[in-house]
């Protein structure tokens, strides 16, 4: 696979991860707009090491929503949409469909990944999913940090909040 090609699977595969655990502090004029956003760095322990950073903005709830991966000049690299009717990964002009968001997340990470427990993560609340680990302690300060254990690759994903 071209650097390229690599660069655009772990910008999507990260894109996935941020929506299904990472976390944000909703902006305090308006919280009941269902938006955050923040900066990620996702590490994957494949062979060989994978890693990234990029920002994020996310919109939505655990039934329907939208993630939109941004890079250093802001530029939209990757956005994921997901509604009872499926999901759909956009990068560029290339579109792809899926039935529902588990559907995408597992083709592009090896894993269905937790979306239910994002809105719960992103609101300061634990909730237990097998095979992840999210420590909240730092969510007052917009920080969080989530581990996927099982199934391996390991993942770690840690969130820095916008104020």
């Amino acid at each position: 696979m071209s650097r390229f090609g690599r660069a655009c699977r772990w910008g999507l595969i990260t894109a996935l991860l941020v929506g299904v655990i990472g976390c944000a502090t909703p902006p305090p004029s308006a919280p009941q707009d269902h938006f955050w956003s923040g900066r990620l760095a996702l590490s994957v322990a494949a062979e060989p090491p994978q890693s990234m950073s990029a920002a994020f903005e996310l919109h939505g709830d655990a039934r329907e929503g939208e993630l939109a991966l941004l890079s250093p000049l802001g530029q939209t690299v990757a956005v994921a949409r997901w509604s009872p009717a499926g999901a759909t990964l956009q990068q560029g002009e290339r579109t792809l469909a899926y039935a529902h968001m588990d559907e995408l997340t597992e083709q592009l990470t090896g894993a269905a990944l937790p979306l239910p427990a994002l809105f719960q993560w992103l609101r300061g609340l634990a909730s237990e999913v097998p095979g992840w680990s999210a420590d909240l302690s730092g969510h007052s300060d917009g920080r969080i940090l989530a581990q996927r254990l099982t199934p391996l690759p390991r993942a770690e994903l840690r969130i820095r909040l916008q104020p």
